[in-house]
């Protein structure tokens, strides 16, 4: 059985095998090979719909989804969310770069980071990236000395911090008093960072976010954060003559891993948030602003299944059967740094017998490099295909070459083609960036003669 809310909604068992988007993932895995990383563009189309609606139902002033890239960012799905609509959110120069390539217009995309290079700051400024949102005081000065003898000021927000504790695992946790993003509220920081900025002649702030982490699914502890920000906002405009005009409470959704796993739908929780908003604004008699929702794992996490082949099989009696694949901690180092979680399947018929509780080992030299832990799947051989759903977040995104192994290929399925997003490396690609150790003798002998 495939469970609709973790499987792409093109998810079909066929006989035992898996397809999507009209294609087996069998035939996939022939043409593009292992690691492979499959991208169903219906289901983040669908997605993408979700949202927009339930802004539309639920927010009567302007709206606008910006997708945070950093989940999962390439040219193709740049472009693919673009085409959908959507703005996005970036937190670097070289995710920016990428959404310009996509077709992304500048002014819809907004620069997040807490620790932002000033040559990053400059040439966003230069590139007319839509909003930069400024994290720290320090971040604010330089902002103002690369904005001096501007004809107009540079519109960004204030990224807050509105010291609201949320329950989900430590590393992505960012709304409580103790991190590193964001200005406090309770401290005084956020005001102190208004009263520079309304001192600074370049910048103009208009609008307030905050991001209380990631993997959320306590509606209330939402609610907690734009009731915060909105009383700052209220204080802010009877104290200091501010009126925020946009407004964003980050993003953060959960996504179901496994069947157990808590949710809350899009509907939800859209709705949910604009409630709240709505409720705050006519509680201080506060003009509705423009509201921007930030989803990334949300958006992109369950159109995207990851297959392995199977390379060997281990049995400790009496202790565990590992099964190691042709991937790991490489492709996806989640389950290495936050315990995650995964449901796992075959991806290509097998032959019948009961199911036994196996742990998927990676390739990669280290002890940690485990995907998943006592889960049950039927008898197994090497070369049997292993799919992973709610791939699409924070995998191929954090992937690196350790050992140096050449990251995966991304591939778009719909309507049954395919076609590749971002093709798998290559060993050349390995050593692209290396000097050649002739160019290394030849600039080091002049040098290396005038100091003997």
């Amino acid at each position: 059985m495939l469970e609709p809310h973790i499987w792409p909604d093109t998810a079909r068992d066929i006989d035992g095998n898996l397809e999507l988007g009209g294609c087996l993932v069998r035939d996939l895995v022939r043409t593009y090979g292992t690691p492979l990383y499959i991208l169903d563009r219906a289901t983040v189309a669908a997605t993408a719909q979700a949202y927009q609606a339930a802004l539309a139902a639920h927010y009567p002033a302007p709206a606008q989804i910006h997708y945070a890239s950093k989940a999962l960012l390439n040219t193709g799905v740049a472009r693919l969310m673009h085409h959908l609509g959507l703005g996005l959110d970036c937190v670097s120069l070289g995710e920016v770069a990428v959404a310009r390539r996509a077709g992304v217009d500048a002014s819809h995309i907004h620069l997040h980071g807490n620790a932002k290079p000033s040559a990053e700051l400059r040439q966003a400024l230069a590139w007319g990236v839509g909003r930069i949102v400024v994290d720290n005081l320090d971040e604010l000065h330089a902002l103002g000395q690369l904005t001096v003898g501007q004809a107009s000021p540079s519109p960004i927000w204030l990224r807050l911090n509105p010291g609201v504790d949320v329950h989900t695992h430590a590393h992505i946790q960012t709304g409580q008093l103790d991190s590193k993003f964001g200005l406090p509220i309770d401290t005084g920081m956020a005001r102190a960072a208004l009263e520079l900025a309304q001192a600074t002649p370049g910048i103009e702030v208009v609008g307030l976010h905050a991001h209380l982490g990631s993997q959320l699914s306590d509606a209330q502890a939402m609610r907690r954060g734009v009731a915060r920000l909105m009383e700052f906002a209220a204080q802010m405009r009877q104290e200091l003559g501010i009126v925020f005009t946009e407004f964003s409470p980050g993003g953060g959704l959960a996504v179901a891993y496994r069947a157990a796993d808590p949710l809350l739908d899009i509907a939800h929780y859209v709705a949910a948030l604009c409630d709240e908003l709505q409720q705050q604004c006519q509680r201080w008699d506060y003009p509705l602003p423009r509201l921007v929702l930030e989803p990334g794992r949300s958006m992109i996490a369950r159109a995207v299944v990851g297959v392995y082949e199977v390379v060997s099989i281990k049995q400790i009696e009496g202790v565990r059967t590992y099964v190691a694949v042709d991937g790991g901690m490489g492709d996806n180092i989640r389950p290495a740094l936050y315990q995650a979680h995964y449901t796992v399947r075959r991806a290509d018929a097998s032959p019948p017998g009961a199911t036994l509780p196996v742990t998927i080992a990676g390739r990669y030299c280290e002890s940690g490099d485990i995907l998943a832990r006592d889960v049950a799947l039927p008898p197994l051989l090497p070369g049997a295909l292993l799919a992973f759903a709610q791939a699409g977040a924070y995998t191929l995104s954090m992937a690196s070459n350790y050992n140096l192994v050449p990251r995966p290929a991304l591939v778009l399925v719909e309507n049954g083609g395919s076609r590749l997003l971002q093709r798998r490396e290559t060993l050349d690609d390995l050593v692209a960036r290396d000097v050649e150790e002739d160019d290394l003798h030849t600039r080091a002998a002049p040098e290396t003669q005038a100091t003997i």
